[in-house]
């Protein structure tokens, strides 16, 4: 079956004391396009991320956002070397103003420089594993999304398939009748015209034959029965299939509005108008199949 290109998962992983989380999403877009969010930390994964993508989709605009989890990215150090001489020159600057009381650690703590936040050194094989499975499990679960709004795609589209051919099938009925009923309008304005002279056979079957043929829309109904039968096929084919299905809407509007131009019936063309008008939803449905 078809599948959607917009959906979400998300995924965590841990290896050796590295655990990421991550967060895949997926919108529609012509092509498979990837962008990865990653901490500076895990950047040279970047690649490897965005590739894992495009192995398992075919289309959509995809961000990937990690981060890593469990302890913190950061952790603290303290410069004792600073802080003695912050300690230092507090009991200086207490003598020589001659204040009560002694250096407080929180004083010291407080001093610029004293205590800053370092990033914590990354495992890098770990933290390598770590964020393939996570991305894995997200890259599984937005599938699973994606399938599933793809199984409401394909049903909405079954029944539209549907509806065209019933259509389709009511316009091949009614063209026959177009050209019987030209026939018969052009012998009662002849015999209007001639007032009594005889009209010749062969020169009134002529004209219902020029006429048939200019209105004849046979190869395009017989076209548009292939484009039908082939958007099924691609709706039960496990393919993406996402880019032959909006070539064979397009195809299927392009026949259609053939058909408006050669029809000479008000029914005809009033079906015409319905037709674009469900061809064109399709066209909106196909546009978010992968």
């Amino acid at each position: 079956m078809i599948r959607s290109m917009t959906g979400f998962g998300a995924g965590r992983a841990a290896v050796a004391g590295e655990e990421i989380d991550a967060e895949a999403r997926s919108v529609n877009h012509k092509f498979c396009e990837v962008k990865v969010r990653v901490p500076r930390e895990l950047a040279s994964l970047e690649l490897e991320v965005a590739r894992l993508v495009k192995e398992r989709l075919a289309r959509g605009g995809v961000e990937v956002t990690l981060r890593r989890a469990g302890r913190s990215a950061v952790a603290p150090r303290v410069d004792p070397v600073l802080a003695a001489e912050y300690a230092r020159a507090f009991r200086d600057i207490q003598a020589h103003l001659g204040l009560a009381g002694g250096v407080a650690l929180s004083d010291v703590l407080a001093a610029e420089g004293v205590v800053r936040l370092e990033e914590r050194p990354v495992d890098a094989e770990a933290a390598r594993g770590a964020v393939l499975a996570a991305v894995d499990q997200a890259l599984g679960a937005l599938l699973a999304m994606r399938a599933r709004e793809g199984d409401a795609l394909a049903r909405d589209l079954e029944g539209r398939l549907a509806q065209v051919e019933a259509l389709v099938a009511r316009v091949e009925q009614l063209v026959p009748g177009s050209v019987e009923h030209y026939r018969a309008r052009l012998q009662e304005r002849i015999q209007e015209v001639a007032r009594g002279v005889a009209v010749d056979p062969a020169r009134l079957a002529q004209e219902v034959a020029l006429f048939a043929d200019r209105t004849d829309v046979t190869e395009e109904i017989t076209r548009l029965r292939s484009h039908l039968a082939q958007t099924r096929g691609l709706l039960a084919g496990a393919e993406p299939a996402g880019r032959k299905m909006d070539f064979l809407v397009q195809e299927m509007h392009r026949e259609v509005n053939t058909v408006g131009s050669k029809s000479q019936s008000a029914e005809v063309a009033a079906l015409v108008v319905t037709l674009k008008a469900e061809i064109e939803r399709m066209r909106e449905q196909v546009q978010n199949v992968e």
